[in-house]
């Protein structure tokens, strides 16, 4: 079994463009650390916030499976394939760019900044046919429950994508207890703390923190605050 891993919210890399700034888990663009560069087929988690009226300007991507979540803050997206969609707090995008697609991200609100985790996953099949997905799960039951956001399967609980990954979102009353089983065996989860503390495998973690296991079928999962937690489960093969 592979060792856990755990990151830090303050050990993250971040680059401040000044309309864009961005705390990295894993190396991206120019930023390179050759002991984080994925976790599984989880190339990518970064927590950006983007300013008023800024944003990503039009600019490709191919054979990556892309998901945006905000936090904070409106985000909207155009692409080639001729999506424009406005995504908010308690919504969740996903891309697969397959043979390649081109998108821009924006802040339309003047005033206030966007906060929204930007995830890439390697797919586990190349050069598919570019297909974009958008869910609203605000009203779904993710009071002491982990609520079904993404899977593999396009007939299942929450958007799909191109690999055998499962992501769950929750929302944990302080001293809630639960048990996690994995989809898949063979599969890592990795934790990532949206807000408040919790305890995973006996492990601590605090807002911001990200935690990847390659566990047993069932993780134990304590709140020692109320929280908010996001669990992607991937493959470490793929």
């Amino acid at each position: 079994m592979k060792d856990n891993i755990l990151h830090k919210a303050d050990s993250r890399f971040v680059a401040d463009h000044g309309w864009l700034k961005s705390a990295q888990t894993f190396s991206f663009h120019d930023h390179y650390d050759p002991q984080r560069i994925q976790f599984g087929a989880l190339r990518v988690l970064n927590d950006d916030i983007v300013n008023g009226g800024k944003g990503f300007g039009k600019h490709p991507h191919d054979n990556m499976e892309i998901i945006s979540i905000p936090l904070e803050g409106t985000l909207e997206h155009q692409d080639s394939m001729g999506n424009v969609a406005v995504i908010k707090p308690g919504e969740i995008q996903a891309m697969s760019a397959g043979t390649g697609i081109y998108h821009t991200e924006f802040n339309k609100d003047p005033a206030e900044p966007v906060t929204f985790l930007q995830i890439w996953l390697y797919p586990d099949k190349l050069n598919v046919t570019p297909r974009y997905d958008q869910l609203d799960y605000s009203k779904g039951d993710k009071h002491n429950k982990f609520l079904q956001i993404l899977s593999p399967d396009p007939n299942d609980e929450g958007v799909w994508i191109q690999q055998q990954a499962w992501f769950h979102i929750a929302e944990l009353d302080k001293g809630f207890e639960t048990n996690f089983s994995l989809k898949q065996a063979g599969n890592g989860l990795y934790v990532f703390v949206m807000k408040g503390k919790i305890v995973v495998n006996g492990q601590s973690l605090d807002q911001r923190d990200g935690y990847g296991l390659w566990p047993d079928p069932d993780v134990k999962i304590t709140a020692d605050s109320d929280a908010e937690v996001l669990l992607m489960e991937v493959p470490e093969k793929w």
